[in-house]
């Protein structure tokens, strides 16, 4: 929720960080770019931090044990607004939530915490309670950094997959023939940012002027709804990972408005899923080449002894003569042998073959078994497949299969990215058998295996930074034109990584997680993160309730105002979310709005530091009386003017509506006023005395 309108001087205002390992310093950064004051607990002195002067930042540091009760009291829990327990145990945070919880049934608690049951019940149980695993969070980042330049984000909001991509337009772009940029926003897009060659991306979203006019070589970032349904008819390797990349805004098709039911059945009758079929019965036969043999050699005898016993066997019908042969195949011979004998044609051709076909069922029905052998021990015991089917190129490399490297494979594999995975330790039988290709060699030869040198993107993130900056600088020399992503876990690294390999993507994981944390301790539920122009985006999530500073505004003036995108609005009591909502929409309580927003953006929510409104609008003249009608309608809901104001506007002109806009809420109110044939300029607040600017429309 957004922050509360403050009731008495005794609303907690402290933040309250345990631990201070490396999130938990970062989050102590975090906090304080939101201008609060911060309390800390660590168990010991260290010798380094590694954010200098780091221990000016807090307001007070206790040396001890933040699960002890008396290291608590130590403290005044009753001005804690929120508690980010940020230490390297799970058992101490969670103990140490509980500790606070008694004291102070009212502080947010954000827990660093893998137990994820564990945490749905602790949420149930005590309320304004949030966990995450540091080390999965920013997996996200990570997978999304190796799919290239071009895709910046790909997510999920309940049952709708949203893609964020970098655009380049060239001269023949199909999107040049549209003249100004607000043009390209639609009911399934919208534009996030746009910069013209020569130009630097801005590090605000409330930055777009969305009236500039596109030229070639532009370059826009835009979020889009996908379709994921599609995505599935993508080929696939034995292993279940694609073949090639395979995301991308040419392999996504809009929004499909159909059901999923009639999406399953259009799916079975596709082309496209019967070729698919056919390529993994193809790659199964291939691997299996005897099989493939018994299997065409049992159908021509089949065949065969059906046409013969058929023609030779008096009174006899084709679909006997059919189970007759399959009796024959499976060793009845001795039970058709007076039938055979008594053959008038053909008996001394009839006989030999019934003979071979009773040979060759036997031989079948042992490769038979050899296969359901085969299968059940591979499921028992998890036996190693005798061939790993590794990408050719284009591929992703991650290196190091801890708790995020499987995290990210796992994503590159529901994304239908081909990947390989590098491991120096753990057992490979289990992993490759759930479809994910995994090598366990020494490093250079880990290397060579998984194809380094052809591969277009390489992920790093391994445990152990002097591994990470081994790999990196292999990758470096073998391969310097793959996208190169290194995990860090320490700052004064991640600067040095960036200074030495400039082309590289460094992220720190622990600087990530910590803009996670941070969000979350105000009250806010952070959906998922994402690395947009160097900058983290939260997608962030608000409920609104009653004296939230958010009710009352129009979505228009969260979004110009604070600097946030809306990309989904849910009204209260409405099952069906809103994505891309209008600027005219006004939020009341319960009322749901998700938001991509950089940490500054949730600050200025934080603590209502929304811009000046700057605009006005005038109107010069009205066509006739609809005009006038709609006119004062359409002024009224998307400026939030009073309906009185409006047509006081309209019948009174040329007049200036008092009500204040953001340019961009001006200039879209201007168009729609133009297409009724309302006439209309703009005006800054403080040149509407001298010879204001007329607007471009």
């Amino acid at each position: 929720m957004a922050k509360k309108v403050k009731s008495n001087a005794t609303t907690p205002d402290y933040f309250l960080v345990c631990g201070l390992g490396s999130l938990g310093q970062q989050a102590v950064i975090a906090l304080k770019r939101f201008g609060v004051p911060v309390l800390a607990i660590e168990q010991a002195h260290l010798s380094r931090y590694e954010i200098p002067d780091f221990p000016d930042l807090l307001e007070q540091l206790i040396i001890g044990d933040c699960a002890y009760e008396p290291t608590l009291r130590q403290l005044n829990l009753a001005a804690c607004r929120a508690a980010v327990l940020a230490t390297s145990t799970d058992q101490v945070n969670i103990e140490t939530a509980l500790m606070i919880r008694q004291r102070n049934p009212q502080t947010r608690l954000v827990v660093r915490s893998s137990k994820e049951n564990l945490n749905q019940l602790l949420c149930e149980q005590l309320g304004n309670f949030i966990a995450y695993d540091p080390l999965e969070l920013p997996a996200n980042a990570y997978a999304l950094a190796a799919l290239g330049s071009e895709t910046l984000g790909f997510f999920k909001l309940g049952d709708q997959w949203l893609h964020v991509v970098s655009q380049g337009l060239p001269p023949h772009h199909p999107w040049l023939n549209q003249q100004h940029l607000y043009q390209l926003n639609k009911k399934t897009r919208r534009i996030l940012a746009h910069r013209s060659p020569g130009t630097s991306w801005s590090s605000q979203f409330d930055a777009l002027e969305t009236n500039l006019r596109l030229q070639p070589h532009d370059d826009v970032i835009y979020i889009e709804l996908v379709d994921y349904w599609s995505r599935q008819q993508q080929p696939t390797t034995h292993s279940g990972v694609s073949s090639r990349a395979t995301l991308g805004p040419s392999h996504f098709s809009q929004l499909n408005q159909g059901t999923p039911a009639r999406q399953q059945v259009w799916q079975v009758l596709s082309s496209a899923f019967w070729r698919q079929r056919y390529r993994q019965v193809k790659q199964w036969f291939g691997d299996r080449p005897v099989i493939l043999l018994a299997t065409v050699v049992i159908s021509l005898l089949f065949l065969l002894g059906t046409l013969l016993l058929y023609t030779s066997l008096a009174d006899i019908s084709l679909p006997s003569a059919f189970y007759s042969t399959a009796v024959l195949l499976l060793g009845g011979y001795g039970d058709l042998f007076e039938n055979l004998e008594q053959a008038k044609q053909n008996q001394w051709l009839l006989q030999p073959l019934s003979l071979l076909l009773t040979l060759a069922g036997t031989a079948a029905v042992g490769i038979l078994y050899a296969l359901l052998t085969e299968n059940l021990l591979a499921k028992q015991f998890s036996l190693i497949p005798r061939r790993l089917n590794l990408p050719a190129k284009n591929h992703v490399v991650i290196v190091g299969f801890g708790r995020v490297g499987q995290r990210v494979a796992r994503l590159l594999q529901e994304w239908r990215q081909s990947f390989v995975c590098i491991t120096l330790t753990g057992d490979l039988s289990r992993l490759q058998q759930e479809g994910i290709p995994l090598i366990r060699e020494d490093l250079p030869a880990c290397l060579t295996t998984a194809k380094l040198t052809k591969a277009k993107s390489v992920v790093v993130v391994t445990d152990e930074d002097l591994v990470n900056l081994e790999v990196a600088l292999l990758t470096q020399k073998l391969n310097p034109a793959a996208d190169l992503i290194i995990r860090t876990n320490k700052t004064g690294l991640s600067n040095s990584l960036m200074g030495l390999l400039p082309q590289a993507k460094v992220l720190d994981i622990y600087r990530l997680a910590a803009e996670v944390f941070v969000g979350a301790a105000f009250g806010e539920n952070i959906i998922n993160l994402l690395q947009v122009n160097h900058k983290t985006v939260l997608v962030t999530e608000y409920q609104i309730e009653d004296h939230d500073t958010l009710v009352g505004l129009l979505i228009g003036e969260v979004a110009h105002g604070y600097g946030v995108v809306p990309i989904q609005y849910q009204q209260a009591q409405h099952p069906d979310p809103l994505y891309f909502p209008t600027d005219d929409i006004i939020l009341r309580s319960g009322d749901r709005l998700v938001v991509l927003a950089t940490i500054e953006g949730l600050k200025k929510i934080e603590i209502q530091d929304r811009r000046p409104k700057t605009w006005r609008i005038v109107i010069e003249s009205v066509r006739n009386e609809d005009a006038a009608f709609e006119g004062a309608n359409l002024l009224s809901r998307m400026s939030g003017c009073s309906l009185k104001q409006a047509c006081a506007a309209m019948a009174n002109h040329p007049q200036t509506v008092v009500t204040p806009l953001y340019h961009p809420q001006a200039l879209r109110l201007a168009r729609s006023l133009k297409k009724i044939q309302v006439t209309t300029r703009l005006v800054e607040l403080n040149t509407a005395q001298g010879n204001p600017p007329q607007a471009q429309l």
